[in-house]
């Protein structure tokens, strides 16, 4: 792998980023311009970037990803005009939008394929669509539906490079999600970083997220911003083992996070389209609010999905229906909005460093120290995934003696002092502290 050029290293200030992952159905009818509506509410939440699951056409209640028309939008969900105006209202709030685009395969109703079908070698698509030795169109997975494009084709590639130049020249979109980029990836390696630096020449600031582990390098030499909190293992979530029990949950945080090899190049988040029922239904409240905390804490990108703020419980491809915005009955809102507002304000939690800190007790408990951001102090995060109300004494590194010395330390996310690190910090069962040293010093 060669070293990214200038071209291929982010432009899009992604360790300034918090993503939100936006379902339009979820948000009213009709979803563009529901999604459009709520874009004030999302920024006063503190959010800066929207990421809309797919709204190119595909068939009658499809969740997006069988596309049978790369250039038109799915008319249940609006039109141009209707995306205009939901990117000026975007822009004008301060939040970029990014589309959910899907380069790797099309459905098998896209009248590419169907005339591939119809007329074999005759029809000029027959080569648009990668095949194995018999002739049969590939996929992966079960998706027979979603038959893999051919990359080895020129006119597949000339073909996606213009869908993509396409949202971006006709809509001023800020960026994208690629979905199954592994797929082209395994396919055609050679596509991406190409394809990333015509998007960049077009527009420089555009941000690029992979739908693939972000424990490949390959993302990032290739002119990928942010890839997935994936292990190694295709779709599987690193966090997915980490929540179930509180008992062992620092050892387990530690393996995972030990894995990002770029940390600060991840897209971390509790839930997305593919990860079933919500967090807060598979793990509770308590659990959902401390997960929320590491989630805004740690180095990386941010996402919040669809509801999250509000304890939405649904499947995103199970039966539809609209997030009740005035419901939020584990008051979360206010939680996730104080997370926002914080990551935001101090440069600490947008650096890419992090120094482990041994908590006690340290089962259900975890510290970190968060350091490097320009103009920022150091900030200790104490999280308590426990059931029970703890005192946490923490043994932070000498080489932050502003934290280890304090005889008193300020809660810079709930307001207020608490005893400092060896004296024992309490901290309330599924919440989180935030430390800084107070600034008389506290000594």
């Amino acid at each position: 792998m060669t070293p990214a050029t200038s071209a291929q290293r982010p432009g899009a200030d992604v360790e300034t980023t918090i993503v939100y992952g936006v379902i339009p159905p979820r948000f009213g009818s009709p979803p563009l311009q529901a999604v459009a509506a709520r874009l004030p509410y999302l920024a006063g939440l503190g959010v800066n970037a929207v990421w809309l699951s797919p709204i190119a056409a595909c068939p009658p209640g499809d969740f997006g990803y069988a596309v049978v028309d790369e250039l038109a939008i799915r008319p249940d969900y609006g039109d141009a005009d209707d995306l205009h105006a939901l990117v000026a209202a975007a822009h004008s709030v301060g939040i970029r939008v990014l589309l959910d685009l899907v380069p790797n395969h099309t459905s098998s109703q896209h009248p590419f394929f169907a005339d591939a079908s119809e007329r074999g070698r005759a029809s000029s698509y027959y080569d648009w669509y990668d095949r194995d030795q018999d002739g049969a169109p590939t996929h992966y997975f079960d998706w027979t539906h979603l038959p893999n494009l051919n990359y080895a084709n020129p006119e597949v590639r000339a073909y996606m490079d213009r869908v993509f130049a396409f949202w971006v020249s006709e809509f001023d979109v800020d960026g994208f999600r690629v979905d199954a980029c592994w797929g082209v990836q395994r396919r055609r390696p050679g596509y991406w970083p190409a394809w990333s630096r015509a998007l960049r020449e077009q527009k420089p600031g555009v941000l690029l997220i992979a739908e693939a582990s972000a424990r490949d390098e390959y993302w990032y030499e290739s002119g990928y911003d942010l890839a997935y909190d994936w292990t190694d293992e295709l779709g599987h979530w690193a966090w997915e083992d980490v929540f179930a029990d509180a008992a062992g949950i620092a050892g387990r945080l530690d393996r995972a996070l030990a894995a990002d090899p770029r940390p600060g190049r991840v897209l971390r988040f509790l839930n997305n389209n593919d990860t079933g029922p919500r967090f807060v239904t598979r793990y509770g409240p308590a659990a959902n609010r401390a997960a929320a905390a590491l989630l805004m804490t740690l180095p990386g990108t941010p996402c919040i999905y669809t509801g999250d703020e509000v304890g939405a419980e649904f499947e995103p491809y199970g039966e539809p229906g609209v997030v009740d915005w005035d419901a939020d009955p584990h008051d979360l809102r206010e939680w996730y909005r104080a997370l926002c507002r914080l990551r935001s304000s101090r440069p600490s939690l947008r650096a890419p460093h992090i120094a482990r800190a041994e908590a006690e007790p340290g089962d259900g408990c975890y510290a970190y120290v968060r350091h490097g951001g320009d103009g920022g102090g150091p900030l200790l995060v104490v999280v308590n995934f426990g059931d029970d109300d703890a005192e946490v004494r923490v043994a932070v590194d000498q080489s932050f003696e502003s934290l280890a010395g304090a005889a008193t330390l300020a809660d810079v996310l709930n307001g207020g002092d608490v005893p400092g690190c060896a004296a024992g910090i309490p901290v309330p069962a599924g919440s989180a502290r935030v430390l800084a040293e107070p600034t008389g010093g506290g000594r």
